[in-house]
């Protein structure tokens, strides 16, 4: 993997046992202590762990929390190429609905040079990616932008997304579990993913593969709500992922495609 994606699984390493040593990273990753330390000197000082004597430790938990702003940086080595697979995948002259999130940024900015296209945005971040850009015709839903997140929910954003329909509906998603099925940390932008699913021909899901195993607190949809889910190739290891091989192999029987990037 490149340095890049060493970062991002790294990181994924420390918050998912939230304190790791330097000799256990260096054996998981197969690269030397000495490059294990200088990647993690380089992610504290983005903040994301807090070094320690022997390893590090995470300084943000697996959750929402922290907000957009603060979640940003996380492993976006990886959601650069999980957007521009998501890109890849949408044919020019599609309307698109596309999701609230941090992933949802990084497939704007590749969309940005895919059109034309019509996209209808469910948050200001993605909206400001694909204003004034050549081929995109840019619909903003209404409603109310949730404090930290800039999603847009609410009736108002809700009437929006039901008076449309949709060929694609990109849905970034807080948790994918085998039995629950999709889910969401806010009950509010649970609802409009809902109303999405509702009215678009097709559900293409993107979300990296820390996602995989979560139960977050509202339930959107089954697994087979969704045509198509991209997400990360770090996915099927168990030693970064222990919940990511049941997972996807729910997700197959639950009929839907599976593309890694």
């Amino acid at each position: 993997m490149d340095a890049g994606e060493r970062l991002d699984v790294t990181l994924r390493l420390v918050q998912g046992a939230e304190r790791a040593a330097v000799a256990e990273l260096a054996q998981r990753l197969g690269v030397s202590e000495m490059t294990v330390r200088r990647d993690l000197d380089a992610l504290e000082q983005r903040g994301l762990v807090r070094r320690v004597h022997g390893g590090a430790v995470a300084t943000r938990a697996r959750t929402e929390a922290g907000g957009f702003a603060d979640r940003a940086g996380w492993s976006a080595v990886t959601k650069d190429r999980l957007g521009a697979a998501v890109a890849a995948l949408i044919a020019p002259g599609s309307r698109v609905l596309l999701d609230a999130g941090t992933t949802t940024v990084h497939v704007a900015r590749a969309l940005a040079e895919r059109g034309p296209l019509t996209v209808t945005a469910l948050s200001l971040q993605t909206a400001v990616c694909l204003a004034d850009r050549p081929g995109i015709e840019l619909l903003v839903a209404g409603g109310r932008s949730r404090p930290g997140e800039q999603s847009l929910v609410g009736p108002l954003a809700l009437r929006a997304v039901e008076s449309l329909a949709f060929d694609v509906f990109v849905m970034s998603i807080g948790g994918v579990h085998a039995e629950y099925g999709w889910s969401e940390f806010c009950l509010d932008d649970a609802a409009v993913k809902q109303a999405g699913i509702a009215q678009s021909a097709r559900v293409l899901a993107v979300a990296d593969a820390t996602k995989l195993g979560v139960r977050a607190f509202s339930q959107v949809a089954a697994l087979g709500a969704a045509h198509e889910f991209v997400t990360d190739r770090s996915a099927s290891d168990p030693a970064i992922h222990p919940a990511g091989p049941q997972t996807l192999d729910a997700l197959r029987e639950a009929g839907v495609v599976l593309h890694t990037a």
